[in-house]
């Protein structure tokens, strides 16, 4: 019941906080992280992430939900509602992969 009000909040506004999050260099990539290659975000890239919607929220005050403990936890929500594809694009299996393993994004180094 919440998340459906929360998300109608979302839809509601959701011109301008497409245009807001596309307005700021690598945003929309980040918050499609884990619908594109399901892959959890890091600390670091949530950080990121709350950094934005913080400034995003002066203008957009639903965007506050996000900033509050536990916040994070509702950003699928919000990727979802700004997703403009009709579906979720998720990486196509090579065979020996494991499908409940994460996909890693190349070597790290």
């Amino acid at each position: 019941m919440i998340r459906r009000y929360f998300k109608r909040l979302l839809i509601k506004n959701k011109q301008f906080l497409l245009e807001q999050v596309l307005a700021i260099k690598g945003l929309m990539q980040l918050l499609m992280k884990n619908r594109n290659t399901g892959e959890k975000w890091t600390k670091e890239e949530k950080k990121e992430i709350k950094r934005h919607l913080r400034s995003i929220s002066k203008m957009v005050p639903v965007i506050i939900v996000f900033l509050l403990p536990g916040g994070t936890l509702l950003l699928p929500i919000l990727a979802e509602v700004l997703d403009r594809r009709k579906t979720i694009r998720r990486p196509v299996l090579q065979p020996g992969d494991d499908p409940k393993e994460p996909i890693s994004s190349g070597p790290k180094g």
